[in-house]
């Protein structure tokens, strides 16, 4: 099985260098003057690797499901890389219904991002929590991931939307909130890259402390920001914590998970600093530009039509098929665990956005604005509640 492993480590690999190149592609179709894609080289060159790296990916997905006997969406990086597939391939549904090239510029980044994301989590093969032993692992958490990957599509729509037509020659409470999301962008960087440089110097220290009287022991990957409450340093050659976890951080890995985020956050305000101080105006009106010739209704469309698609299909994932779920593992359908509360906040917000968008007539600005605050929602599931919280859903 290790061989199997690494094919699939492999395939994984081959994906993201092939969705890296597509994307520089995909930057190439700029500069068409026609409206329509569909005769531009670099976009159908785009598209194909597009293509042939979802297939890779794919390939990742069916070794690795053979190789660990389940399938593969478990813990973090497991869910976070095949969320990641889905929207590649909610993104490929969507070109060949739209033929946009300026979409995969914007969708296929976030695709990366996101697998990049979960490569920092632990990547080796183990064997199923007696939990997750249930055909609902399968059900749940794919339809779950399929419908945030579609309404992911709706959040790169909007975001082009936004820095297509938001006025860049002043500066204003839209600039500012579009500066915001894109130093968010920015943090997710600083995650992959503050997180490889300590992984390749090997850094670690370790922390004792008692969780309701128990002794437990957890591993800090990461200098110390933040350590948890009440605890003792083991390791000698490293700095100590600023401070300390507040006392309701108890979980094993709370702490460490908070002082992970705030590095996150550190490393993407330095990166976006240096991008305001080397372009010495703001990101948006940086990439502005670049968008001249996005026609802003057809790219309102594409929003609107990710979110009625991808709503249901969410709705039928995260809500419907994981209750049935609880009630069969935990006797009961629902208990306000941290992750189903979000997934409750989801929901509200995207039927929000489809009652707003159909009887109030929320379109063009105001609506990709809620495309944009709806995946800032389901980010900040993926990863604040994942790397915070504790709660029933924390098997990473």
């Amino acid at each position: 099985m290790g061989d199997l492993a690494s094919i699939s480590s492999n395939l994984l690999y081959a994906a993201f260098v092939l969705y890296l190149i597509a994307t520089f592609f995909f930057a190439g179709t700029i500069k068409d003057k026609r409206a329509d894609g569909t005769k531009n080289t670099a976009g159908k060159i785009a598209i194909t690797l597009t293509v042939i790296g979802f297939i890779a990916q794919i390939g990742y997905f069916i070794t690795r499901w053979i190789a660990s006997q389940h399938a593969p969406v478990s813990n973090l990086f497991e869910f976070t890389t095949f969320f990641g597939m889905m929207l590649v391939f909610a993104f490929i549904i969507i070109y060949f219904i739209y033929r946009v090239n300026i979409l995969g510029l914007f969708a296929l980044p976030v695709a990366i991002l996101i697998i990049a994301y979960a490569s920092m989590f632990p990547t080796e093969i183990s064997p199923l929590v007696p939990s997750l032993k249930s055909h609902w692992l399968y059900i749940h958490v794919t339809t779950a991931a399929l419908g945030e990957a579609i309404l992911a599509v709706s959040f790169a729509a909007g975001l082009i939307y936004l820095i297509s037509q938001i006025d860049q020659t002043k500066r204003s409470a839209k600039t500012t909130w579009l500066e915001i999301i894109l130093y968010s962008i920015f943090s997710v960087i600083g995650f992959v890259l503050i997180v490889s440089i300590y992984s390749g110097l090997g850094y670690q220290a370790e922390y004792e402390f008692d969780v309701d009287g128990e002794p437990i022991t957890t591993t800090y990957e990461l200098p110390s920001i933040v350590g948890p409450h009440d605890s003792e340093l083991l390791t000698t050659d490293v700095a100590s914590p600023l401070f300390e976890a507040p006392t309701w951080m108890k979980g094993e890995d709370a702490a460490r998970k908070f002082n992970t985020l705030l590095w996150s956050m550190i490393t993407g305000a330095v990166l976006y600093l240096l991008a305001r101080l080397i372009a010495r105006k703001r990101v948006g009106a940086v990439i502005q530009p670049l968008l001249k010739k996005v026609n802003p209704d057809l790219i309102d469309e594409i929003s609107y039509r990710s979110v009625a698609i991808g709503f249901p299909v969410f709705t039928l994932g995260a809500l419907i098929f994981a209750m049935i779920w609880a009630q069969q593992a935990w006797d009961r359908f629902w208990g306000w665990d941290p992750k189903e509360v979000w997934a409750l906040i989801t929901w509200f917000f995207y039927a929000a956005f489809l009652h707003l968008r159909l009887s109030r007539g929320w379109h063009g600005e105001r609506s990709a604005w809620l495309a944009v605050g709806g995946f800032a929602i389901i980010m900040f599931n993926l990863i604040a509640v994942n790397l915070i919280l504790a709660g029933l859903h924390s098997y990473a």
